[in-house]
């Protein structure tokens, strides 16, 4: 029936009728709270671009974590700032690496939470790439890692050998009481090999959570400056993918689920909703997205200057990655839109 029949103004003239109706709704268990963990005791240091979000130390991390958890965020994705810095990130994979003192300490004050680690060696690798680097021309691998490229050499990223890093960090994370284990390194061939490494080290039922379809995004800027993972040379664009390409984003997600992994993500969120949408539409495993700092720093910076009405943008932004077809989404925004939603 056309107008004037029908009316759809009819459904929207109450908050009631609008809600009554609505067809995607958020809720807090759907939300995942990414930290940033640091040395020392007491730390709350604020990323200068990323208001509202902290470098913390361990302590200071079960505090916000205890708070996501009374707020009903069911879980948080940990990255860490080690003290040092070399060209293996000793630092992921240490049994006192940063994230791990974080993980023990949070299983044992928040047992109910669902503790996840991110999984790349940027943090921890003195030149800030997600693998380890040799320079381009003919070299063994141990000179490559004792005298890494200088800004400006031509230089690659050493797949296959990242992939036992990448391994040996998740079995770390593991005994460390980790739930997940969310690899974002985007090298070939690295859920199967944690997930081989996992199950030969006793965690056959720890779960991936693959950043499968990682772009090569403008948008990760603020987070670079939060985790010190901004690369000293060259950019990551030979292993994150190209923004222009969603049939590619179906390769690998299709690759991963094949490897092994348990849920999937696309990163970032908002400029990639086509890609969650297809990715929803395909496959079959629980779908995450992450809304990430850049995401999260315009709107911030836009709410500041008068701009757009913060709360209002907030949950419009994230509804719109759960309409898009996200089940699980990773925001900086967790504890203010579960406050909202409460």
């Amino acid at each position: 029936m056309a107008f004037p029949i029908t009316r759809l103004r009819r459904l929207r003239r109450t908050e009631q009728l609008r809600s009554l109706v609505r067809e995607t709704r958020l809720s807090p268990v759907s939300f995942v709270y990414p930290m940033f963990v640091c040395p020392g005791e007491g730390v709350r240091k604020e990323v200068k671009s990323m208001p509202g979000v902290f470098n913390l130390s361990v302590d200071e991390a079960v505090r916000d974590a205890q708070e996501a958890k009374a707020l009903g965020v069911p879980a948080v994705i940990l990255f860490g700032l080690p003290a040092r810095k070399d060209e293996l990130a000793t630092g992921a994979w240490a049994e006192d690496g940063i994230v791990q003192q974080a993980a023990r300490a949070l299983k044992r004050e928040v047992p109910e939470l669902v503790v996840m680690g991110d999984v790349c060696l940027c943090e921890y690798m003195s030149h800030g790439h997600c693998g380890i680097v040799r320079p381009a021309h003919p070299q063994s691998l141990g000179a490559a890692v004792a005298a890494p490229p200088v800004v400006g050499a031509d230089y690659e990223i050493v797949n296959d050998a990242t992939l036992e890093l990448l391994a040996r960090t998740s079995v770390s994370l593991a005994r460390a009481g980790v739930d997940v284990i969310a690899p974002s390194d985007m090298m070939d061939g690295r859920v199967g090999a944690i997930r081989n490494a996992l199950d030969h080290a006793g965690f056959n039922q720890t779960p991936i959570l693959s950043y499968a379809a990682k772009f090569a995004s403008g948008f990760y800027g603020p987070f670079r400056e939060a985790a010190d993972s901004t690369p000293q040379f060259g950019d990551r664009r030979s292993y994150q993918m190209d923004p222009a390409n969603l049939r590619e984003a179906m390769r690998e997600i299709e690759l991963d689920i094949a490897e092994g992994a348990d849920m999937i993500m696309v990163k970032p969120a908002m400029p990639y909703l086509d890609v969650i949408a297809a990715a929803r539409n395909r496959f079959d495993v629980p779908l995450a997205a992450y809304q990430v700092s850049g995401e999260y720093a315009m709107i911030e910076a836009a709410a500041r200057n008068g701009w757009i009405d913060r709360d209002r943008v907030m949950m419009e932004a994230l509804t719109s990655i759960r309409r898009a077809g996200a089940s699980i989404i990773l925001t900086y925004y967790a504890k203010e839109a579960a406050r909202l939603l409460a």
